[in-house]
């Protein structure tokens, strides 16, 4: 479940383009415009082109997140994620290579569980001038020099590099795409218009290496890659949300989205997906799965984030208690949030099982200049 962008925009785009700016606060403010496309009726997926940018819609989102391993035993998490964000629905004519009405935004960030450290990095540009930009064939999406790259042999490479850190893994999928919500139309409130088109690769094989400073370690460990489009936003009544993506180590993959309302429930549009062994996936309403928050951390820089959980999905015979490998993961990007690695154990039918995943929160903290 990924809406973070259309926050983190609303400051972000005016290093593009002043006046495109204060078109987007408009936006940000109002219903989206009804001339974009709208994720509100099943439509066909078709891979690899869905991989691809769909740029009718006014934002979508390419987020990698994964738990990885050194050869010397140490722990890393990590987060990629490339935004794309419309501020018009049809495409600016100019003779400028530099006007368009498309922007980017990527972050980064690294958990150096060993180090204690939690590292992050920002990006944003105009997708112009070769700046920063998508396609599907091959697929790539870029901005600067972090890319995510078909290598043309059933594996992806994401290659992102800041001052004090960086990244350079292939993934291999060992899954295919699992289309969220109902057929991949994924509902986010009572709005029939507020929805997304939603999948996620719950698997992929990952190698390459991490640098944290001057060190740079050999990694291997499990990738999750979320990809959604719409053109719509939270509900009104809505705040935040709070999304987990869990790989256990019998090979099922589970995600949950709970949206929390200003009234302190959760929306019952809120939903996951549970992945089987063999690539099936079951819908998970609401009603299917029981979170509890059983501990909390304080910010620093304010406010209180969920720092343990248990998950609950009594007709798969699972429970599990989700903890954070470290209580500080949060990002200060153009908008504030918390995302970080997670360690999982619980019990199926009886048997003790473990896991990993990453865990989002937003919604629970104010921006700080």
């Amino acid at each position: 479940m990924r809406l973070v962008c259309l926050f983190i925009l609303l400051v972000s785009v005016a290093a593009a383009d002043e006046q495109q700016a204060s078109e987007l606060a408009g936006l940000l403010d109002a219903p989206a415009d009804q001339e974009f496309a709208k994720a509100n009726r099943p439509r066909e997926f078709l891979f690899p082109r869905d991989h691809g940018p769909h740029p009718e819609f006014r934002n979508e989102w390419w987020y990698f997140t994964g738990n990885l391993d050194s050869d010397e035993g140490e722990r890393f998490g990590y987060e990629l994620t490339i935004f794309r964000f419309s501020l018009t629905a049809e495409p600016i004519e100019s003779d400028s290579d530099f006007r368009t009405n498309q922007i980017y935004i990527a972050h980064l960030a690294v958990t150096d569980v060993a180090g204690d450290r939690f590292l992050v990095d920002e990006r944003y540009s105009r997708g112009a001038a070769g700046l920063a930009g998508a396609q599907a064939e091959p697929f790539k999406v870029w901005i600067d020099d972090w890319t995510v790259g078909d290598l043309r042999d059933g594996t992806w490479r994401l290659t992102a590099s800041a001052d004090a850190f960086g990244v350079d893994l292939v993934l291999r999928p060992e899954k295919q795409p699992v289309l969220n919500g109902k057929d991949g139309l994924s509902q986010k409130s009572d709005d029939a218009d507020n929805a997304s088109y939603y999948y996620s690769i719950t698997h992929l094989d990952t190698r390459g290496s991490i640098r944290v400073g001057e060190e740079t370690r050999a990694v291997t460990g499990a990738s999750w890659l979320d990809r959604e489009w719409s053109s719509s936003a939270l509900a009104p009544d809505q705040v935040g949300w709070d999304w987990f993506a869990l790989q256990l180590e019998d090979q099922t993959e589970i995600m949950f989205y709970g949206l929390r309302k200003q009234d302190g429930t959760v929306d019952r549009n809120s939903a996951g997906t549970l992945v089987r062994q063999d690539g099936s996936s079951r819908y998970l309403a609401f009603e299917d799965v029981e979170v509890r928050v059983i501990d909390t951390w304080d910010s620093p820089a304010g406010g209180r984030y969920p720092a343990q959980w248990t998950l609950r999905i009594p007709s798969e015979n699972l429970e599990l208690e989700v903890t954070p490998v470290m209580n500080d993961q949060e990002l200060f990007t153009t908008v504030r949030y918390w995302e970080g690695a997670v360690d999982v154990a619980g019990r199926r039918n009886g048997e003790a099982i473990r896991g990993r995943g990453y865990v989002e929160l937003t919604g629970y903290a104010e921006n700080t200049p």
